[in-house]
C-alpha cells in the first residue's frame, strides 16, 4: 500500500460529501460535458450509497473547454450554486440532463434538460446581481 499525498491536499475549498476521516477519499476532477465524467457518475453514486460513511468524495471542476463548449459555463453554475449551498444538488442536475446542449440545438424541447442550461445561464445574473461579474 501506498503513502501517496494528493497535491493540492483536500481542503474546506472543495466540494465533499462524506466524512472528512472516512477511511477512503475519492476525488475526480470533472467536466460535466464529458460523456466519461457522465457514464461515472452513476458509478460514484452507487459507491456512495453502498460505502455510505466509508468513503469521502471530492468533486474538483475541471473543464475540457476546449473540447465541450459548455464545460466551463456548467462548472460556473455548480460553483454559483454552490455558494448558496446547493452545489450537490447543480452538480447531479448537470450529470443527470448532460445531453440538453446537444437536444437543444436539435430542436427538442425537453423541459427539464433545457431548464438546465438556463440555470447555468443565471450564472451570470448572481455574478453581475453581486458584483463579481
Amino acid at each position: 500500500m501506498s503513502d501517496a499525498t494528493l497535491t493540492p491536499p483536500v481542503s474546506e475549498a472543495d466540494h465533499s460529501a462524506g466524512p472528512d476521516d472516512a477511511p477512503v477519499t475519492l476525488v475526480e476532477y470533472g467536466d460535466y460535458e464529458c460523456p466519461y465524467c457522465g457514464m461515472a457518475h452513476p458509478i460514484v453514486k452507487r459507491a456512495q450509497r453502498e460505502l455510505g460513511s466509508q468513503l469521502r468524495f471530492v468533486f474538483r471542476n475541471f473543464p475540457l473547454a476546449e473540447a465541450h463548449p459548455h464545460a466551463r459555463l456548467a462548472a460556473q453554475a455548480a460553483e454559483a450554486a454552490g455558494a448558496q449551498g446547493k452545489f450537490w444538488e447543480m452538480h447531479d442536475m448537470l450529470f443527470e440532463h448532460q445531453d440538453a446542449p446537444t437536444r437543444r440545438r436539435s430542436g427538442s424541447t425537453h423541459k427539464s434538460s433545457s431548464a438546465t442550461w438556463r440555470m447555468a445561464d443565471t450564472r451570470r445574473a448572481c455574478a453581475t446581481t453581486s458584483g463579481a461579474a
